[in-house]
């Protein structure tokens, strides 16, 4: 049974590889429309979908040709995401803890007071900016050692008080990727995580073929070409190049992790918001290392980048499994990231995911059956399923109520994943007679029936019962 349900899975995904000429046609004309409004040089726009690039195309000109999915751009801040990888790879092996304040791990000159979550999530209060000149302009060796990067006021705000983005903040967390690994720290990022996701053509400097970054005259249409200059210390804030077809790789990995790189669990850790949301409609948040944000009715995550010119943007949407990049060559396109988003939309309303085949479980273990179906938290009704890899669902049945999905552990225990009980403790309480008396989530309690009768309720159930 299980090869005939992965054949289908298989078939299905074989058909529904390509995208329908309507569908091309509607993401073409977005990206054309990007490159024409933005008046960028040349701009390349691609998505990913079940984990593979499935659709690109290239607008205006790099040394002559269409540019195209392995055409390499500058991604700037893009760049922070990799770097938070390495740190939640440095954390999965047991080498520093996300509440460590970042001196435990690095002599630091400023912001060793900041733990090394509130660095990823740009909470540490450090100042926005390097001391001058500016550094995405000049060479790097004008700020040789950490001390240099940092001005007269480096702290702008008490740690962990607010969202405030910090571009030496992750310089600082490049430095403690190359403490604790002994050597560089793109060096680390190429074999812990460019080579197993085979993302061969992200790279510290440009690769042909690459495109030159430019500036657009605001009232001509004339070019001024843009410095691309060694960053030095500053390089994890914004020194990568990459590519369309780089990129949907990494989008893929940002949904789905890797076991090679960094598990799925981890990789979902990085999209839960560590901030309030940002923008005023509301709309924008910041996890460890990934933004997020909420676009018609979706949630997105991703980052965007800019360097003198250059800009560059990657959503993706865990829902759908779809993901959209947009690169270009222009130091001025504030609307790159509408088109990344009208590009995730376009796929979802053209073509619906199509849901994976139901299948049954491969073995029923009567246990795990006695703890489905109704349960009550006091009056409130809920349910309960049964998931592949003994994982378990609880819902409500009534109008709202706290539902949660649940990790199985080894002691028999469950662990929430989402909401409310994120984190908490599921136990199946049996009595004397081994079946099982109630369920307890982290104190509360939930029974058979409705407030039922004993001594599991805590403070007990009036005598007299329903009346």
């Amino acid at each position: 049974m299980t090869a005939s349900y992965d054949a289908g899975i298989a078939a299905d995904a074989a058909e529904f590889a390509e995208l329908l000429p309507a569908t091309r046609r509607a993401l073409l004309h977005r990206v054309a429309t990007g490159q024409a409004e933005g008046r960028t040089p040349s701009l390349v726009g691609a998505v990913m979908r079940d984990g593979r690039m499935v659709w690109s195309a290239g607008r205006g000109s790099v040394g002559g040709e269409a540019p195209g999915a392995d055409t390499q751009y500058r991604i700037g801040s893009i760049t922070k995401t990799f770097v938070a990888v390495l740190v939640l790879r440095l954390r999965d092996e047991g080498l520093l803890d996300l509440d460590d304040p970042l001196a435990k791990h690095l002599d630091t000159p400023e912001g060793g007071a900041a733990t090394i979550a509130q660095l990823l999530a740009h909470t540490s209060g450090l100042a926005a900016e390097s001391r001058g000149p500016w550094w995405e302009r000049t060479d790097g060796a004008l700020r040789p050692e950490l001390a240099d990067i940092f001005g007269e006021r480096p702290q702008r705000h008490a740690a962990g008080r607010l969202h405030h983005y910090s571009n030496p903040g992750y310089a600082l967390l490049g430095a403690l990727v190359a403490q604790l690994r002994g050597e560089n720290w793109y060096d680390v990022l190429r074999r812990e995580v460019l080579e197993p996701l085979g993302m061969h053509r992200t790279t510290l400097h440009p690769e042909a073929p690459h495109a030159e970054g430019h500036a657009v005259h605001p009232w001509a249409d004339v070019l001024l070409p843009e410095p691309a200059v060694d960053t030095g210390v500053m390089a994890p804030a914004g020194q990568l190049w990459s590519t369309a077809a780089d990129l949907c790789r990494f989008a893929a990995f940002l949904l789905n992790g890797d076991d090679r790189v960094l598990g799925a669990e981890s990789v979902a850790a990085m999209r839960v918001p560590e901030t309030e949301p940002q923008a005023p409609d509301r709309t924008g948040a910041y996890g460890l290392g990934l933004q997020v944000a909420w676009r018609d009715g979706r949630f997105l995550c991703g980052h965007g980048g800019s360097m003198p010119g250059f800009v560059a943007t990657l959503w993706a949407c865990p829902e759908e499994g779809t993901a959209a990049v947009v690169l270009a060559n222009v130091t001025s396109l504030f609307g790159i990231g509408a088109i990344a988003t009208d590009m995730v939309r376009t796929l979802a309303e053209q073509e619906p995911r199509i849901p994976q085949p139901w299948r049954p479980l491969d073995a029923a273990d009567p246990e795990l059956l006695e703890l489905t179906g109704p349960w009550y938290w006091g009056a409130a009704p809920f349910a309960v399923h049964l998931r592949a890899g003994r994982s378990l669902d609880l819902k409500p049945l009534g109008a709202g109520g706290r539902g949660a999905a649940f990790r199985a552990e080894e002691d028999g225990t469950w662990t929430g994943l989402d909401g409310y009980y994120a984190g908490e403790t599921l136990t199946a309480v049996r009595g004397a007679d081994g079946t099982v008396s109630h369920l307890d989530i982290g104190t509360f309690v939930f029974t058979r029936e409705p407030y039922g009768p004993g001594d599991v309720v805590p403070g007990g159930v009036d005598t007299g019962g329903w009346q």
